[in-house]
């Protein structure tokens, strides 16, 4: 395995339309691949690959229930990236506040 965080994992999954559409259809809970199929303008195979690329990135899991392979998102699956859209959000507010600071106008002494 690489190096990248488990944020950048969880972006770059999330960054086709397709695997999205996917994510949100697994928010019903646990639905196997012919069913999320059949809500996607894809065909099964491109789901599989899909589903694979969404697993690896820690979103979602399965497991097989007789023939059928039941896929679910992975609970706290976005925790990564909560916490990183966090820092970043932070890091932004201070950088923000730091300019504020250091770019007040200056007060003018009172009767100008």
């Amino acid at each position: 395995m690489n190096d990248r965080s488990a944020a950048d994992r969880v972006l770059d999954a999330l960054g086709d339309p397709q695997r999205r559409a996917i994510v949100r259809a697994l928010r019903t809970g646990p639905t196997p691949v012919g069913a999320l199929a059949e809500q996607l303008p894809i065909g099964r195979p491109a789901v599989s690959k899909h589903l694979k690329v969404l697993e690896g990135a820690g979103l979602v899991s399965h497991r097989s229930v007789g023939t059928r392979n039941l896929y679910a998102l992975a609970p706290d699956a976005l925790v990564p990236l909560q916490r990183w859209l966090v820092d970043t959000w932070d890091a932004s507010l201070d950088a923000f506040a730091e300019h504020v600071r250091t770019h007040r106008p200056q007060e003018e002494p009172d009767g100008a």
